[in-house]
């Protein structure tokens, strides 16, 4: 019965490490969570990147398909006929320019978790102080009797 005794310190260790792992440790939830959260995150850059292709594919259309809207960009840009003469008006701002957006960047970041061998550190002083806590009271049980 006294190696028992001791040997639920061992297996505090063992379920400290295994809790630790589970809910902080690199495969662990907290990791799976913050996986969960950049997959939407991509996703959502995912529609964001769709949207903005179909509008640039539909400015892509109008300046292949429809002459008059080819000359108004062009004319936004600058150019024009040989005989055509330009006059700027001042004060009335610049005019609109073509969108030209491809969407935003983004870097993915690490998840925080608490490192494999800080774990066992700490299971393994829980298991230690769980062991001399047993043996300190095994030793004041003996004296009182």
């Amino acid at each position: 019965m006294r190696i028992s005794k001791y040997l639920f310190s061992v297996w505090t260790a063992v379920a400290i490490y295994a809790v630790l792992s589970f809910f902080g440790g690199r495969g662990g939830y907290s990791s799976y969570n913050y996986l969960l959260a950049e997959k939407e995150r991509q996703e959502a850059n995912l529609k964001d990147l769709i949207n903005i292709n179909e509008n640039l594919e539909t400015i892509n259309n109008n300046i292949l398909y429809d002459h008059d809207t080819m000359l108004v960009y062009a004319h936004q840009m600058g150019y024009g006929y040989e005989d055509e003469k330009f006059i700027r008006i001042v004060g009335l701002g610049k005019l609109k320019n073509i969108p030209a957006a491809a969407g935003t960047v983004y870097f993915h970041q690490k998840p925080e978790f608490i490192n494999d061998i800080t774990i066992k550190i700490i299971a393994f002083c829980a298991g230690l102080l769980v062991f001399f806590f047993i043996l300190i009271m095994e030793l004041i049980e003996s004296r009182t009797c």
